[in-house]
């Protein structure tokens, strides 16, 4: 048995057809779903990169991992789910993005070498590496955001393109009468990207998996990890005019929520992405962009499906699709992330299990509220280990996949850390006060913002589009009593006592008593005989003096 798991940076939940998307066709996505199980209400514990991916990898809320922002080192030691997959006889490989930091100063205090086996697990978030490509090959007057070689530039010096930054120069670039026009420029998202379409970052990473593939030997996990359709909102043809304005919906967004807004909210629509978003005009050029990224990531993901089945694999792979986060395009006056409205905080998950138990479920859809953090907890199981559960933070989602209903957590967490954003500096709060938790119980969600600020609250029975923040007017509703106690419930919860499980705790108990610790006795007859037979008999030697 393998393990499949593709994640695409930044795709919302609601973008594909098996998710009701109105225009864009997703059939490939449609298809793992009607192989398994699609969760309708699953969330990521992080709403910015590299903070929830964290908390895929280590089965853990980044409020135990403690990596809570992009760059943020991962610190040494944290186990992730390469380690439990291989303890289990898994291998686990890396094919594509993660945006790891690792903790080198943890790494240089332990004697760990990066160019070890050892270390480079531990600086690859626990992946042994196929190719590593966090996909921003950005480059300004101060060199280069990702200071890593890039696998994907050189396959493009390999293919003739030419330059230093062909990632660039030609799959982020349009060419307009002999100039480049670059993807940062939003004005150029419905230009066709200056490259062939089988070079891009999608059909390459993709072929890799298939090389990957054909080549492994099992058991295996496969982390694929696309950067699409993460920005910058650039497409080669024919996907860059697939979609045109007249498909882009109307901006889920509402006027009364700019009025009163709780701060960090406010803060947020007042940013350089949500002004850019707030204009029809960029909307209308990105989102077909955005769209024709997903569908090219629909074709490919057919590719490995066809390999799969052509191959006889797919009865023994589980397929895993899911997004770290999503995108707001504009609702609610925002872009990019960050925030916990649905657009942003809701993924994509959908499971594939190949074992006959799954059989009942295939094709359904479950609601039960899922976390990011339940895939680690999944894969463990699924490579036939004990979940760690004093480790891991998640659930096993079998129980679901197999048609059980399990005793299941009555509420979903996410956390979001913005001090090292513009807002923590406009808010003029402390690195420690700029932190936000969702609590989400399936109909009411709590953002709790730190540093005094107030709440905001929904009920999305009520209000599906999250436009009504019911903290604004009512500081006493009840439901803000109930989230509150879900969150100090959640904040004493089992999270750092990582080296001993209850089992092993249960085992020791009474056994120092075994090994002769017996302190406390009145006159003996408290315990058994036979743990004081190492302290009784007749004196053979006498040492005390009179």
């Amino acid at each position: 048995m393998n393990i499949l798991f593709i994640m695409y940076d930044q795709l919302r939940w609601d973008y594909l057809s098996c998710a009701g998307h109105p225009h864009l066709h997703t059939p490939n996505f449609d298809r793992v779903a009607q192989m398994g199980v699609r969760f309708t209400n699953a969330y990521a514990q992080s709403t910015i990169c590299g903070a929830s991916r964290m908390s895929f990898y280590t089965g853990r809320y980044v409020h135990s991992h403690g990596a809570a922002w992009n760059g943020f080192p991962l610190r040494v030691g944290e186990q992730t789910m390469g380690d439990h997959l291989r303890a289990a006889g898994m291998a686990c490989w890396l094919i594509g993005k993660t945006h790891m930091t690792a903790d080198a100063d943890g790494m240089a205090r332990l004697g760990l070498s990066p160019d070890t086996k050892i270390g480079a697990r531990q600086a690859e978030c626990g992946f042994d590496v196929w190719h590593r490509d966090d996909g921003l090959w950005a480059q300004g007057p101060d060199g280069f955001y990702d200071e890593r070689r890039s696998p994907y530039n050189e396959y493009l010096k390999s293919k003739g393109y030419d330059g230093e930054n062909p990632w660039h120069d030609y799959a982020n670039a349009a060419d307009t009468d002999g100039d480049i026009a670059s993807g940062w420029i939003f004005a150029n998202a419905d230009k066709a990207a200056n490259i062939a379409e089988e070079d891009s970052e999608t059909p390459w990473l993709t072929s890799e998996t298939l090389r990957f593939m054909d080549q492994a030997k099992g058991p295996w996990c496969a982390h694929v990890s696309y950067i699409k359709p993460h920005w910058p909102y650039i497409v080669p043809a024919p996907y860059h005019n697939m979609f045109g304005a007249n498909q882009v919906p109307a901006a889920a967004r509402h006027a009364k929520e700019q009025e009163d807004a709780q701060p960090v909210f406010a803060a947020y629509m007042q940013n350089r992405i949500a002004q850019a978003f707030q204009r029809d005009e960029v909307r209308q050029k990105v989102i077909p962009a955005y769209m024709g990224l997903i569908k090219q990531c629909d074709d490919q993901l057919g590719r490995i499906l066809d390999d799969l089945e052509e191959k006889g694999r797919l009865e023994s792979t589980m397929i895993v699709l899911t997004s770290d986060h999503g995108d707001y395009l504009g609702d609610h006056w925002l872009g990019e992330k960050d925030l916990f409205h649905d657009q942003s905080v809701k993924i994509p998950m959908i499971v594939y299990d190949p074992r006959a138990q799954a059989d009942p479920t295939r094709g359904t859809t479950c609601d039960a509220l899922v976390e990011s953090i339940d895939l680690a907890a999944t894969f463990t199981s699924f490579a036939g280990a004990t979940v760690p559960a004093h480790i891991l933070e998640g659930r096993d989602l079998a129980p679901w996949l197999h048609g059980q209903t399990p005793h299941w957590r009555e509420y979903a967490i996410s956390e979001f850390d913005y001090s090292a954003t513009p807002q923590g500096a406009k808010l003029a709060l402390a690195p420690r006060d700029c932190r936000l938790f969702m609590v989400f119980d399936g109909r009411y969600k709590l953002m709790h913002a730190e540093g005094g600020l107030r709440p905001m609250l929904f009920d999305l029975h009520e209000d599906p589009d999250e436009f009504d923040d019911l903290a604004k007017t009512s500081a006493d509703h009840p439901a803000l009593e109930k989230l509150y106690g879900h969150l100090h419930e959640w904040s004493r919860r089992m999270s750092q006592r990582v080296t001993v499980s209850d089992a092993d705790i249960l085992n020791k108990r009474g056994k120092s008593l075994r090994r002769g610790v017996l302190p406390f006795l009145v006159d003996g007859t408290e315990v058994p005989a036979e743990l004081f037979e190492k302290y009784s008999g007749k004196t053979r030697q006498k040492h005390a003096k009179d």
